[in-house]
């Protein structure tokens, strides 16, 4: 469908796959890495000492930064948590029912049913999971979507007529919305190279940017980690100015 609606609209598309290769490639970071922060495999925790939430932050920062062109469609997992804020983004769910989604698993992976049930029924409950524990909402919340299309009474290609007429009447893109597009790529770059750097402890930080002016606040471990952040920041392409208010 995403492809289809791609094709329909004449925008790029990305996936899950290749925004993990994105976010690996902008930030050094381990593909391997990022793949478990997003799908929280057990363990990752325990074997990595930065923490999911630090891959978590290069992946909304990849995404924003594929996005900011505008054009695109985005197909994969939390695309209406990993990309918030910004008016002209039109969430979609996509839904059907179990038998459709065992059907279409068979065909993708040449599998038995009884392999396609156990996979859906675990890959439902590790996403429903993860997005509880890092976004603090159910991954079937409604109200964190615009349009829900149900697959099994709606066929694709009239679905992507539908979105298609919703993205240019309902989510157009204006200067205001880009500028809050804008604000957010720079804001979300800075917080994952905070994360990323390893002599910051930064789970009471955040980070704000307008018009390339960066606001970090919250509360630092230590007065040398609050100085580390602003000398971080300062580096960053496309800051002109940093004011630091976290305390310690």
């Amino acid at each position: 469908m995403a492809e289809r609606l791609g094709t329909h609209l004449g925008y790029r598309v990305t996936s899950r796959e290749a925004l993990l290769a994105d976010a690996a490639a902008l930030f050094d970071a381990s593909e391997e890495e990022l793949e478990s922060a997003l799908l929280h495999r057990p363990g990752f925790l325990e074997r990595r000492r930065l923490g999911r939430l630090h891959y978590i932050r290069c992946l909304e920062a990849a995404l924003a930064k594929a996005a900011q062109g505008d054009s695109l469609v985005y197909h994969g997992q939390a695309g209406q948590l990993l990309l918030q804020g910004v008016p002209h983004h039109l969430r979609v769910l996509v839904v059907a029912d179990m038998e459709y989604r065992i059907a279409a698993a068979r065909d993708r992976d040449h599998v038995s049913r009884r392999r396609a049930i156990r996979w859906i029924k675990e890959a439902d409950k590790a996403r429903d999971e993860w997005v509880r524990r890092i976004y603090g909402v159910d991954r079937d919340d409604l109200t964190t979507y615009d349009i829900v299309v149900n697959l099994q009474e709606v066929p694709i290609p009239n679905a992507c007529a539908i979105i298609s007429q919703m993205v240019e009447s309902d989510f157009p893109t204006t200067s205001e919305s880009q500028e809050i597009m804008d604000n957010l790529v720079l804001a979300s770059e800075v917080r994952a190279r905070i994360g990323l750097d390893e002599a910051i402890v930064d789970d009471k930080l955040e980070v704000a940017a307008s018009h390339g002016r960066v606001t970090v606040s919250g509360k630092a471990r230590t007065r040398r980690q609050a100085r580390r952040v602003e000398e971080l920041v300062r580096q960053i392409p496309g800051v002109v100015g940093v004011e630091c208010h976290a305390g310690v």
